[in-house]
């Protein structure tokens, strides 16, 4: 598939932004400054000011000269690249692969997107058109080269769509700032009146190297296509990831259940091929007014079956908000794991299907309920109670050994010991009362002690004597003393609870 990049360049990026917060200031001359080395330096001036001659990098005080009038805020740190990094996020609904550009610009890869727009010409005119809604003063071209897209955006006085391939014709008029040179090299251009391109770009490529050095044969080749430019995206690119444009806003339950429906079956179809099942999946919603919803499911296994899948999100859909309407819908699979053979045959199957039932069962509890309050344990090879349990990651795993059952082991287990006051009448006896969150107990029955040490190769500590005591209302508990009586008073701690 041939590259194709889309280049935004905002005129007066954080001076709009200021228009959009404060409408009043629409039309006004005014600057943001910001203080430097004792002076006020103006680093953004609206349009108005501009036509007064106001630009930044100037004196705010030889400014006012200027123009007594002028209008100057402070200046946020920070606040082009929060803008750049938002409207990148909002332009994802053009492409998958957004990337800020700062200052003052965005770079958009566009390959294979713009034919869902009826063609390039009408795809960049809708981009042009949305931004400059919201209130921002942009200009935008296209080219198979970021390099040239880049300078046909600010520069070029041509049509903002190049044909692929005409690159050099781009960049032939363009003055040598349109490569994104440094201001050293293009200081040195200017004295030698190299003031376009296409004068110096028949150059041998060793004098111009000896000249400028390897910052401008780079910048050529970029723009030219001769050499790779990386983007960096606002989001990684998930590799299980579907999209659906809408062409007319979809306002209705029924419209983003079919949307999310076809997304699915995209999906899963490619899961299958690969032989994958995904655990968590997100369905994204991008509203006309910029707002994106969102929701997501996570399996309790690897699952491909739309159905399922379909049921699972049934339960969150209700929540979306659509506004204006959704005009894109996004579905991502961020964690997928391969589905062993024997699950192959586990979907719509006759005989025993008690492992899927089970999993789909959990799956639709944990839609509900979320997922986060629903646990399997297995064993864990341990001797200290509190480690020998451990949370299974799927209904897949397998335990390493088997439960303990020749000793009794409380059905509730608590996480950490918690300490309790108690009544013994002799050393290495059982207790006869105890109070646990000020509640008296009286022990009418015990069992024990049951003597388990600490596992020195992990922790150093006292030994723990273990005693199940059944108290009056015959409630059954999990206690134990650490240490014992020979090295002073030791400290009891209940630990569980039997059924």
């Amino acid at each position: 598939m041939p590259k194709r990049f889309v280049a935004i360049w905002f005129r007066h990026l954080t001076t709009d932004w200021m228009v959009r917060c404060q409408p009043h200031l629409k039309g006004t001359p005014f600057v943001m400054a910001a203080p430097e080395r004792g002076r006020m330096v103006i680093k953004a001036a609206s349009a108005a000011a501009e036509a007064k001659g106001i630009l930044p990098g100037m004196v705010v005080a030889d400014c006012r000269a200027i123009f007594p009038a002028l209008q100057v805020l402070d200046d946020k740190p920070g606040q082009a690249d929060k803008l750049l990094n938002a409207l990148a996020e909002w332009c994802i609904r053009f492409t998958p692969i957004a990337a800020a550009d700062p200052p003052d610009g965005l770079i958009l890869d566009i390959s294979g997107c713009a034919h869902l727009w009826g063609g390039e010409s009408q795809y960049l005119k809708d981009i042009v058109t949305r931004i400059r809604g919201f209130g921002y003063d942009v200009r935008a071209a296209m080219s198979d080269t970021v390099g040239t897209a880049w300078a046909v955006s600010r520069y070029g006085k041509i049509k903002p769509i190049i044909e692929p391939g005409c690159q050099l014709d781009a960049l032939l008029k363009l003055p040598p700032a349109a490569l994104r040179l440094d201001a050293g090299i293009l200081q040195r251009m200017e004295k030698l009146g190299l003031y376009q391109v296409q004068s110096f770009i028949n150059m041998p490529r060793r004098v111009l190297f000896r000249r400028f050095g390897q910052n401008l044969l780079t910048r050529l080749a970029q723009s030219l296509g001769q050499e790779i430019e990386v983007l960096q995206p606002i989001q990684p690119i998930l590799p299980y990831q579907e999209r659906l444009p809408s062409l007319e806003p979809i306002r209705t339950a029924t419209g983003i259940e079919i949307a999310l429906k076809k997304l699915l079956e995209t999906l899963c179809q490619r899961l299958i091929k690969e032989g994958k099942g995904l655990r968590t999946c997100i369905f994204k919603c991008y509203r006309m007014d910029g707002n994106i919803q969102q929701t997501g499911i996570s399996t309790s296994r690897a699952s491909r079956n739309v159905e399922h899948l379909f049921k699972l999100f049934g339960i969150k859909v209700p929540g979306l908000e659509p506004a204006l309407g959704f005009e894109l819908f996004i579905l991502e699979a961020p964690v997928v794991e391969d589905v062993l053979p024997s699950q192959n045959v586990l979907w719509h199957i006759k005989g025993n299907r008690s492992d899927t039932e089970i999993a789909e069962l959990l799956d639709r509890l944990g839609g509900k309920v979320g997922m986060n309050t629903i646990h399997r344990y297995l064993p864990d090879e341990h001797y200290w109670p509190e480690r020998s349990v451990k949370t299974a990651t799927s209904l897949c795993e397998k335990p390493h050994t088997a439960w303990r059952t020749d000793l009794p082991r409380p059905v509730l287990l608590l996480p950490q010991p918690e300490p309790i006051e108690v009544t013994v009448p002799i050393p290495d006896y059982p207790p006869m009362l105890f109070h646990y969150k000020g509640k008296l107990h009286n022990v009418v029955k015990a069992d024990g002690p049951e003597r388990v040490e600490q596992e020195w190769w992990l922790n150093e500590g006292l030994q723990r004597d273990y005693y199940c005591v059944e108290d009056e209302n015959g409630a059954r508990y999990w206690l134990f003393r650490a240490g014992h009586y020979g090295c002073g008073e030791p400290k009891w701690y209940m630990h569980g609870f039997f059924a």
